[in-house]
C-alpha cells in the first residue's frame, strides 16, 4: 500500500557516530520536525529516536490522527532512528508519534521529545514550528556579556516564577511580551544584574512549578509563542540584565505523552528502578550511562544557550544526581563498581555537560543547586572538579534563616550559626540563595519568619538582606522578598502588589535597591569575591552583643561592615581600623527612608590612635538597633 512518506534524512554518518558516542550536542538540528522542500514539494521532515519500536507513524490534525499512510522509516544503521519526509504537512499543524512495540497491546501516542512548540496543557500534542532564526537585536549585550557574567563581576539574581509574579485582574498569567513591558523595568529599577526564570520548558502540572518537564525543547505555551520568549530575553539584554534559566536534567514525569517508556522500553530512564525512579518526586531518572541520552540532554542545554541567548543555566537537584543512595534506605540502592555511593555515570555526564557549555559559550555560567559537601563542584574538570561556575550555598541559607527566626534575646547562644559559613565560604564559588523553596508549604515568607512586632520584623529582614550582600559570594533573591511580602508564596496567584506601596514594604525595597547599588559600585564587595583575600574578620566572637564586624577588601579599597543583630543600640562600640584616616558612612539599613528608626549616627568618623583588635588604629562607632552599617575610608586628596 503506498504511503505519504518519502525517504529523506538530515543525518550524516558523522552525526550518527557522534549520537551513538554520546558526543552529539546539536541534535535539535536533526531530530524533531523540520519544515522544508523536497523535490519542489513543501512538507515536513520528522525524525525520532525509538530503538525498540516495531513501527512509528506520524499522527496529527492533518490525517485525522490516523497514521496508516504516514509511517516513518527506520534507518539501516541500527541507530534506532525513525525518519521521513511528509509532503503537505505545514507549520502550525498538531502531531504526535504513534509507536508500536511487541509487548504492547495498544500503540503509544507520544509528543515529540524535540518539538519546539507544544499545546497549552492539559492538551498534549506537539506543534510544528517554522524553526526560523529569530532576528536578534541584542548584539551589544552579547559582545560584552563576559563583563557581566565573569566571577569578578557583581552578580545579583532575581528569581522569578513567571506564572505568579503578577496576574491580570481576571487571574490570567501575563504573556512573555507583557512581562517584557512590566517585569523588565521592575528588575532594572531594583538594580539586579540578572534574572532567573524557574523552568519555562513545557510542563503539564502547575503545582510542579515547571520542574516536571515533558517538552525539553519547547518554551511553555502558557505565556505565548517561542519568539515571544526570545523577545522577553532580548528586552532584558537591552537593559543590561542577564537571563539565567532553570534546567532540570535530574528527573522527568511519567505522563503518558512524555519521555517515560517512550517506545515501550526504557529509552530515557534507567531500567533499574533503584537508579531510574525518584521516590521523593515520584518521577523518572535519566539513564546517564546511555550515550544517546547524554547527547539529548547536552544538546538541550546548548539549545537554550544557542537559540534563546540564555546567559546561564541553573541546574536543579544536582545532589539527587550525584548519589545512588539519595533519599533511599538500605537495600534500595546498589553501590557502584568501586563500592561507593556516587553515581559515576551521572558524574561523567555532569562533567561532559559543563565542558560542552564552556567550550561553546565561555561567557556564560552554569550554577549547581547542590546541597551536600561533594568536593569541588565549582572547579573546572581539568582541576578535578565537576565543572560548574557557581554553587548554591545552601548551608548559608539554612543556618541564617534559623538564626534570624530566633528572638534576638536568644541569638547570643547561636553566634556560630551566623558566622559558620565563613569557615568554608571560599572552598567553592558560592552563590548565596534566598530561594523559592524557603517561602512555600508552610515555611512562611521571609518577612513572616522574622520575630517581634512589625517594626522588628522589617528591621530583621533588612538586616538579613544586608548580611547577604555584605557576605562573600553571588546573590539570589526570590521574588517578593525584595519588598517583604508578608504572605507565603502561592504559585497560583500573583505577588501581593497592594503591599508594595506601603511605607514599610517600600522601605525594604529601597534598602534592597541601595544594596544592589552598593554591591555594583564598591569593588570590595565583588572583586576577589570568591577568594580568602576579600574578607577579614574584625570580631566574630562578640556573642554577648550579637555583633559581627569584618572588612571586605578589593585590590586597593576596603569597607568596614558591622551588623548589630539585636534591638539594643550601642552609642559606643569600638572596632579596629585597617588604617588611619577619615571613614565615611556609605550604607545604613536603619535609615528613615528604609522604614528604620533613623538612630543618630555620625556620617564621618576619624580613626583614633587607640590599639584595638590587633590594630594600631580604631573607630568608635554608634550602632543602630537591628541594623547593618558600612564605612569606607576616604581617599586622601
Amino acid at each position: 500500500m503506498p504511503t505519504k512518506t518519502q525517504a529523506h534524512s538530515l543525518f550524516s554518518d558523522q552525526d550518527i557516530h557522534l549520537f551513538r558516542e554520546g558526543r552529539h550536542y546539536r541534535l535539535y538540528q536533526h531530530f524533531g520536525s523540520h519544515p522544508l522542500k523536497l523535490n519542489g514539494e513543501a512538507g515536513v521532515y520528522f525524525a525520532v529516536y525509538a530503538p525498540a519500536a516495531e513501527k512509528v507513524e506520524v499522527i496529527g490534525n492533518f490525517n485525522h490522527w490516523q497514521g496508516e499512510d504516514y509511517p516513518l522509516m527506520v534507518r539501516w544503521d541500527s541507530s534506532g532512528i525513525w525518519e521521513g519526509f511528509i509532503p503537505g504537512v505545514k507549520v502550525g499543524d498538531l502531531y504526535k508519534y504513534k509507536i508500536s512495540h511487541a509487548d504492547l497491546v495498544d500503540p503509544l501516542e507520544k509528543a515529540d521529545p524535540y518539538a519546539r512548540q507544544a499545546e497549552h496543557p492539559p492538551r498534549t500534542a506537539s506543534i510544528i514550528s517554522d524553526n526560523k532564526e529569530y532576528k536578534w537585536s541584542d548584539s551589544k549585550w552579547m559582545k560584552a556579556r563576559y563583563e557581566h557574567t565573569n566571577l569578578e563581576a557583581p552578580m545579583s539574581v532575581y528569581e522569578v516564577h513567571l506564572a505568579s509574579w503578577k496576574r491580570k485582574e481576571n487571574g490570567d498569567v501575563l504573556g512573555y511580551r507583557e512581562l517584557a513591558e512590566e517585569l523588565v523595568p521592575y528588575v532594572k529599577n531594583a538594580g539586579f544584574s540578572h534574572v532567573e526564570f524557574m523552568p519555562i520548558m513545557e510542563y503539564p502540572y502547575e503545582p510542579s512549578w515547571g520542574y516536571q518537564i515533558t517538552g525539553y525543547f519547547a518554551a511553555s505555551s502558557r505565556f505565548g509563542p517561542a519568539d515571544d520568549l526570545k523577545f522577553l530575553i532580548e528586552a532584558f539584554h537591552k537593559e543590561g540584565i542577564g537571563v539565567i534559566l532553570d534546567w532540570v536534567p535530574s528527573h522527568f514525569p511519567d505522563d503518558l505523552h512524555g519521555l517515560g517508556k517512550f517506545d515501550g522500553s526504557c529509552v530515557y530512564e534507567h531500567p533499574d528502578p533503584r537508579k531510574g525512579y525518584h521516590p521523593d518526586w515520584k518521577s523518572l531518572i535519566f539513564n546517564y550511562g546511555r550515550p544517546e541520552v547524554r547527547s539529548f540532554l547536552i544538546s538541550n542545554a546548548l539549545f537554550w544557550l544557542d537559540q534563546y541567548h540564555a546567559d546561564g543555566l541553573r541546574v536543579d537537584a544536582v545532589a539527587s544526581m550525584l548519589y545512588l543512595d539519595y533519599s533511599r534506605q538500605d537495600g534500595q540502592w546498589e553501590p557502584n563498581q568501586l563500592g561507593g555511593n556516587e553515581n559515576l555515570d551521572a558524574i561523567a555526564f555532569i562533567k561532559d555537560f559543563n565542558e560542552a557549555v564552556y567550550k561553546n559559550y565561555p561567557d556564560v555560567q552554569t550554577i549547581a543547586e547542590e546541597s551536600t559537601s561533594f568536593n569541588r563542584v565549582s572547579y573546572p574538570t581539568y582541576d578535578g572538579g565537576l565543572g560548574f561556575g557557581l554553587k548554591w550555598m545552601m548551608g548559608w541559607m539554612n543556618d541564617n534563616l534559623e538564626y534570624f527566626k530566633k528572638d534576638p534575646i536568644y541569638r547570643r547562644f547561636h553566634q556560630n550559626e551566623i558566622t559558620f559559613s565563613l569557615a568554608y565560604a571560599f572552598t567553592e564559588h558560592f552563590m548565596l540563595p534566598l530561594s523559592h523553596d524557603e517561602v512555600v508549604y508552610g515555611k512562611k515568607s521571609l518577612l513572616s519568619k522574622m520575630p517581634g512586632d512589625a517594626w522588628k520584623q522589617f528591621a530583621n529582614l533588612r538586616l538579613l538582606l544586608s548580611w547577604m550582600y555584605l557576605h562573600p559570594g553571588a546573590k539570589l533573591l526570590f521574588m517578593g522578598g525584595e519588598f517583604g511580602q508578608r504572605k507565603e508564596w502561592q504559585f497560583e496567584e500573583g505577588l501581593q502588589w497592594q503591599e508594595f506601596e506601603m511605607e514599610s514594604h517600600q522601605g525594604v525595597f529601597q534598602s534592597l535597591k541601595a544594596l544592589n547599588a552598593l554591591y555594583r559600585t564598591e569593588k570590595p564587595l565583588h572583586q576577589n569575591n570568591y577568594a580568602y583575600e576579600s574578607f577579614e574578620w574584625l570580631e566574630h566572637n562578640d556573642a554577648d552583643n550579637s555583633v559581627l564586624s569584618f572588612i571586605r577588601k578589593s585590590d586597593k579599597e576596603e569597607l568596614i561592615c558591622v551588623l548589630n543583630c539585636t534591638p539594643q543600640p550601642h552609642d559606643e562600640y569600638r572596632i579596629g581600623a585597617p588604617a588611619a584616616g577619615q571613614y565615611e558612612l556609605v550604607y545604613n539599613s536603619d535609615q528613615s527612608e528604609y522604614w528604620g528608626s533613623n538612630y543618630p549616627l555620625k556620617q564621618s568618623l576619624k580613626s583614633d590612635k587607640i590599639a584595638w583588635q590587633g590594630r594600631e588604629q580604631s573607630l568608635n562607632l554608634i550602632l543602630p538597633p537591628l541594623a547593618a552599617v558600612v564605612y569606607k575610608r576616604k581617599a586622601k586628596a
